[in-house]
């Protein structure tokens, strides 16, 4: 029998990657939905404004014990790319759904290509591993690329 410790653990484990699943689908919609007629950047400064205004509540509530100068004290350089890279983010989808881009098809060639181009950084650089099934579900993705991507 499963202890409710266990149980705990396990759901804690897929939580995030829930939280991760339903904000890409809204995304998604976002920014398909997004109007043409405005210009993207300035759709952007008004989407990070929600999202700073969010973030500050959000970090009220999980500071934890490090207060704000002192999680200032402990950033890198990882947060201000990361800043960079999520414009750069947004900005892709926005066009690409501007210039005609299916809202499925953009958004599973784009993960499929990143995490083909994340193996060998994570194999190099984080010492990760594969296995033969990720080879087998690497070949497929490849596969999959060129089934969807085939007029």
């Amino acid at each position: 029998m499963l202890s409710e410790k266990y149980i705990k653990q396990r759901s804690m484990y897929y939580i995030p990657l829930l939280l991760t699943i339903i904000a890409n689908v809204l995304y998604h919609i976002a920014q398909k939905n997004t109007s043409e007629k405005i210009n993207p950047m300035f759709s952007l400064i008004i989407s990070y404004g929600v999202a700073f205004i969010m973030s500050c509540i959000l970090f009220y509530f999980m500071k934890g014990e490090k207060s704000f100068s002192l999680n200032v004290k402990e950033l890198n350089w990882s947060s201000f790319l990361l800043g960079c890279s999520i414009i750069l983010l947004e900005l892709g989808y926005l066009l690409a759904y501007r210039v005609g881009w299916n809202i499925g098809t953009a958004s599973f060639i784009s993960t499929i290509v990143v995490t083909l181009a994340l193996i060998p950084i994570g194999l190099f650089f984080f010492k990760e591993s594969i296995n033969l099934k990720n080879v087998f579900g690497i070949i497929l993705s490849i596969v999959g690329i060129i089934l969807i991507n085939n007029k």
